[in-house]
């Protein structure tokens, strides 16, 4: 009796973390649909600032000619990524690339996103 009561208790647990899953995910839509949280401003793309930032911070994973090395190929970013989804990744950091938030300027990391993005 109680190996199907404990049966009956795992099935019903199951169950509702199923419904759980599927009663609390958005729709796919919705999430493409949103606009981003902020915008870099518009600003001409400095390859000189960005190439001191670039070399004090980046060339060590990404390599010296954008060619990847630890870290993956930046030299066509900009195709692939927005200036915004760039800014977000080099300020808070993903999947081993560390957070930047601390070491670079509000300044500097639009800098560098913008000068990224242009990579195409």
């Amino acid at each position: 009796m109680s190996k199907w009561l404990m049966s009956g208790l795992i099935a019903a647990a199951c169950l509702f973390g199923v419904y759980l899953l599927v009663a609390a995910l958005p729709e796919k839509e919705e999430a493409a649909d949103r606009s981003p949280d902020f915008v870099v401003p518009e600003r001409a793309v400095d390859a000189d600032a960005s190439m001191q930032i670039y070399q004090s911070l980046c060339i060590s994973c990404h390599g010296d000619r954008l060619q990847g090395a630890v870290g993956p190929e930046l030299a066509h970013v900009g195709s692939a990524m927005t200036k915004e989804q760039l800014y977000k990744t080099i300020k808070e950091g993903r999947r081993g690339m560390p957070a930047f938030e601390k070491r670079l300027t509000e300044d500097e990391l639009a800098t560098i996103a913008t000068w990224l993005a242009a990579q195409q």
